[in-house]
């Protein structure tokens, strides 16, 4: 069955960086200053790459760069809020551009609620086993009084323990949330070869109940990738093997090594969906490693004519540098902030190469899931065949030290260049490409039309299988006794914050988790969960939770927030 993601390509933001966030939230003098809106401003150059899918690395709240999550429910306040962010998605989809976010689902940061209540209440902490490895009879590297397993020996990224349904849930909860309220297409899972296999098998359950096509994306770096992406896990997996093939094939001028890679994934996964890229948040950007820029344009035909989604890194499109560095600060030089009309050194001749390829991408399904087989491998000259229901597309790529001449035989008497609209004769075709340069050759006496970006409507059904219910028991909270408190009413312009922390008047802590209807009634109840003590979820109406209260004179929300 056909899949959107067979026809998108992907553009890929680090929204920390993009919009100019500082390093730490403790450094932020300001908060809720709307910096996700920016990625609004730039939709008009995404539709002119013909981008129609954006991946937003992370957005929850967190104290430093993203991964180091401190809740799952609200978007990070360097960025902006959940309206806010609710906007942004709600205008890619008018414009026909699909929304992943980044999941973060095998650690959390120090300052997550459960942590705190641990480092808090040591053993008696009903959080404890939230988390993995979690010793008492140890220290960490912190000082707390207790050891815990951090990922890939960083400490400030707590393991989660998903072994535990609450746990489980928590996070299921969450991305329930991100589909119903901002109408998500998919998610890429982070470190995902750390995720138990049961939680991918049963986050899939879930995602597919709610929504038929929805995209699953693991980041894998390692191993063999089918074990991973499957029908019952994810759709497709980060190709790191074929992110060096392409850019090492370039640089050593060899293109046996891309070539290998391709036939050893063709004979190992057969039609499995990859996630391909050039450069990304984690690596150096693909101009500060390729040792001949001049060899840019065929990396990224390689990677549009290769099977499998494209994917450009924010800022890449213009050809743009940074090489990551060491210590704390090595991330920064590949995540920066970037003006869209001040863009250094911009690379025009990149950027029209990219839109054209994403043009060709969308108007040729022999591109988009067509078969792949070699014509001509050499060092320094690659040409290849995509193929699908009678449509051929042939690939040509150079980077010998002059002009080569590719000779191969076709069906079509006429032949274009799909990048530069250059006409060939067919047949027994010999077609010259310049240094450093490709050539996408297709049948010359068809027009190439592109697809008209669409409005994207989200429809969300339930879950087509139950979801194991969560540990936590749920409750309709008792009638409250008065006790000479009396609600008057809610104040105007106060709204629930979907995840946020509140706090009743009379104590206790308790985080919103939605927003229902009494299936009598129709009257709007909070759904929120209390967490100290035991956790409990309570069901409330609305306009109870956000009202004001006269506590004998003294008049205050009935439950204030705090974040």
């Amino acid at each position: 069955m056909s899949h959107w993601i067979e026809k998108s390509n992907i553009y890929h933001l680090y929204p920390l960086g993009f919009c100019g966030c500082e390093r730490f939230r403790s450094e932020a003098k300001e908060l809720d200053k709307g910096r996700i809106l920016k990625v609004i401003e730039w939709i008009p150059h995404l539709k002119s790459l013909n981008m129609n899918a954006v991946y937003f690395g992370p957005v929850f709240e967190s104290f430093e760069h993203g991964y180091d999550t401190t809740d799952y429910y609200t978007i990070d306040k360097r960025l902006g809020t959940n309206e806010e962010f609710g906007k942004v998605c709600e205008e890619l989809h008018k414009n026909g551009i699909r929304v992943i976010l980044d999941g973060v689902f095998n650690h959390v940061g120090r300052d997550h609620f459960a942590f705190k209540d641990l480092q808090q209440n040591g053993q008696n902490s009903r959080y404890k086993d939230w988390f993995a490895g979690v010793n008492f009879g140890g220290r960490s590297p912190y000082g707390d009084n207790f050891s815990y397993d951090g990922w890939n020996g960083c400490y400030n990224l707590v393991k989660l323990n998903l072994y535990n349904n609450e746990v489980v849930e928590h996070l299921f909860g969450a991305v329930k949330m991100w589909i119903e309220k901002w109408g998500i297409d998919g998610i890429r899972f982070d470190a995902a070869d750390c995720l138990t296999d049961d939680f991918i098998r049963r986050i899939h359950t879930l995602t597919r109940g709610m929504r038929p096509d929805f995209w699953l994306m693991g980041e894998i770096i390692h191993g063999q990738y089918n074990h991973w992406a499957n029908p019952e896990m994810f759709d497709c997996v980060t190709n790191y093997q074929c992110y060096k093939g392409i850019y090492s094939s370039h640089n050593d001028r060899n293109y046996f090594e891309i070539a290998h890679s391709i036939d050893y994934q063709n004979g190992q996964y057969g039609n499995l969906y990859m996630y391909n890229f050039l450069d990304n948040h984690d690596v150096s950007r693909l101009m500060s490693v390729l040792k001949d820029p001049a060899r840019v344009e065929c990396c990224y035909t390689m990677m549009y004519g290769m099977y499998g989604v494209p994917s450009i890194y924010y800022g890449s499109e213009f050809g743009i540098y940074g090489a990551k560095g060491h210590g704390a600060e090595a991330d920064l030089p590949v995540r920066p902030c970037l003006d869209l009309n001040n863009i250094p050194d911009r690379n025009n001749e990149l950027l029209k190469h990219i839109s054209a390829l994403g043009a060709i991408r969308l108007s040729s399904p022999a591109i988009q899931t067509g078969g792949y087989s070699k014509m001509e491998l050499r060092n320094q000259t690659f040409s290849f065949k995509r193929e699908k229901d009678g449509e051929e597309v042939y690939v040509l790529l150079n980077v010998s030290d002059g002009d080569y001449t590719f000779r191969f035989n076709t069906k079509y008497g006429k032949l274009v260049d799909l990048l530069t609209g250059k006409t060939f004769n067919g047949g027994n075709a010999e077609i010259c490409v310049p240094k450093n340069k490709s050539m996408i050759i297709a049948d010359g006496s068809k027009a190439v039309e592109i697809p008209e970006p669409e409005v994207i409507e989200v429809k969300v059904e339930a879950p087509a299988e139950p979801v194991p219910a969560p540990v936590v028991e749920v409750k309709e909270e008792p009638a409250p006794k008065n006790n000479g408190v009396v609600g008057i009413g809610v104040p105007e312009g106060r709204k629930i914050i979907l995840g946020g922390h509140y706090k009743h008047f009379k104590g206790g802590d308790y985080v919103v988790l939605n927003v229902a209807k009494d299936s009598e009634t129709l009257e709007e109840m909070v759904v929120y969960m209390q967490i100290y003590d035991k956790p409990t979820i309570w069901v409330r109406p609305l306009k109870m939770f956000l009202e004001d209260v006269d506590d004998h004179g003294n008049v205050k929300p009935r439950f204030a927030f705090v974040e």
